[in-house]
């Protein structure tokens, strides 16, 4: 898989989905206790278990990808560390496809889906989220060749395969300049975000639409090569996915809400350079749309 890990690996092609620069390991500068009036919230499933078993696709800058050692970190990892701490659980990291992840919350294989997922009113539908992010959309494009993300008509535009942007977000774009008699947009979508980030970096599209943490660290980590295109916009939740009428889901957003009002999600969303997003009360299905 291609991916994006450092200034110098994007500029000359990809081989790995790790990353040697980066935040390091950020967990350590949190610790979290356990607390258990939080953690007797928990199905008898992953009482007995000790554990929750997390679905989760890597990579995805700064949210979850591998470090230069293979293991999984990011945003996301710290937060649902903390989180599991809170509940007295270990947290197990699986691999997966993006478009597994739902599926097999549904077929009881994972506990916990997470994968900086937009909580939307489809997704709903399927299963139950807790919320804990807030993030939008935006695009980013190569420096000094401007692209209008509401005036992209017949640009090459690179999305992550299953995700709003690809789902929802660019083909309407897409549509509406085919209503208007311009030429389609050319949606270019890609297993991995870091290879739609790299087609960019690359030259071999002319934009790209992620969310908004993701755009901003790859710009951060392009070296100069890319840079935002236009503002930030439809803001929504991101959730942590679980089974259906599941009490797991009180659970998380409980102990979401805790670290919120000590003060260590702060300092998590500190870390990573992601407190633009920040929220300050966790929800169950707090879907926007």
């Amino acid at each position: 898989m291609c991916v994006i890990t450092g200034g110098a690996l994007v500029l000359t092609g990809c081989t790995s989905n790790t990353e040697d620069a980066g935040s390091g390991n950020e967990a350590e500068k949190v610790q979290v206790d356990k607390v258990d009036a939080i953690a007797a919230q928990l199905p008898d499933k992953q009482k007995q278990a000790g554990k929750l078993v997390i679905g989760v696709n890597v990579p995805y800058q700064p949210n979850e990808y591998k470090d230069a050692s293979g293991k999984i970190v990011g945003f996301d990892v710290d937060l649902m560390n903390a989180v599991t701490a809170v509940l007295g659980l270990q947290a197990e990291y699986v691999e997966s496809a993006f478009e597994k992840i739902i599926p097999a919350i549904q077929a009881g294989t994972y506990d916990v889906g997470m994968s900086s997922i937009t909580d939307s009113k489809e997704r709903e539908e399927q299963v139950d989220f807790t919320t804990y992010f807030n993030a939008g959309i935006q695009w980013a494009q190569q420096a000094g060749k401007p692209v209008d993300p509401e005036n992209a008509c017949g640009k090459r535009v690179a999305v992550q395969a299953t995700t709003v942007e690809h789902t929802d977000e660019v083909p309407a774009k897409s549509a509406a300049c085919v209503a208007a008699g311009k030429p389609a947009i050319d949606i270019q979508a890609f297993d991995e975000q870091s290879q739609a980030t790299n087609a960019l970096v690359l030259g071999q599209v002319d934009a790209m639409s992620a969310d908004s943490p993701v755009t901003a660290y790859a710009i951060k980590q392009g070296g100069g090569k890319i840079e935002s295109a236009g503002p930030v916009f439809d803001s929504a939740p991101y959730g942590w996915a679980v089974p259906k009428g599941s009490p797991l889901a009180a659970a998380l957003q409980r102990a979401v809400q805790h670290l919120i009002d000590n003060g260590q999600y702060k300092t998590i969303t500190d870390n990573w350079g992601v407190q633009d997003g920040a929220i300050t009360t966790s929800v169950i299905n707090g879907a926007t749309n």
